[in-house]
């Protein structure tokens, strides 16, 4: 049997935008956190850890129960100073580098489990893409996690790593929730989201 994929749900935006936090906004009986990682969990990955602030913390602990809820003391610094504290708190716990890592922002809820699945049949570093645009979540392979962690926490992600599109049937792949209109998009398509098989 494959060994487990640990992966890193990425929640420590500030949600400025938004006007509140994207990751506990409501979709059916859970949160978006919640749901993200439901869907990992199914996915194979093991172990999730959550990356957030420390305000959410508590209630993103609540809202995944079993999860690694990490948090970021500088999160505006940027996503990859994020991604480089969920990769050292693997390491630390497992006492070795992931080789592989899966990263999905808690605002981009528009995957399915499949399609994380798909994922992990790759070797490199890979992001989904349908009808030509990509989307989330990602795969990270062991020099791709090396990169991250050797860059400035400011640093773009895709400046530091090369992916490999695997092309998926994937609709709401784009979905990004940023502003309130995207919260309308949300509740029009959460019971394709809500998916659990």
């Amino acid at each position: 049997m494959a060994k487990s994929c640990p992966a890193v749900i990425l929640a420590a935006g500030a949600s400025q935008r938004l006007g509140e936090p994207k990751s506990l906004v409501a979709v059916g009986d859970t949160t978006l956190v919640g749901l993200a990682y439901q869907k990992l969990v199914k996915a194979g990955c093991s172990p999730v850890v959550i990356v957030t602030r420390s305000e959410l913390s508590v209630q993103i602990m609540q809202a995944t129960l079993g999860s690694i809820v990490l948090v970021n003391s500088d999160p505006e610094e940027g996503r990859t100073g994020s991604i480089q504290c969920g990769i050292l708190s693997l390491a630390g716990d497992k006492g070795r580098m992931p080789r592989r890592l899966i990263i999905a922002p808690v605002d981009r809820p528009g995957w399915r489990i499949e399609h994380v699945k798909s994922l992990l049949l790759e070797e490199s570093s890979s992001t989904l893409a349908s009808n030509g645009r990509r989307g989330h979540p990602l795969l990270l392979d062991a020099e791709a996690i090396q990169s991250v962690l050797a860059a400035s926490a400011q640093s773009p992600l895709r400046e530091l790593v090369s992916f490999e599109e695997v092309v998926v049937d994937g609709p709401l792949l784009g979905l990004n929730i940023d502003h309130p209109d995207d919260l309308i998009l949300l509740k029009q398509h959460e019971s394709s989201l809500l998916e659990m098989s």
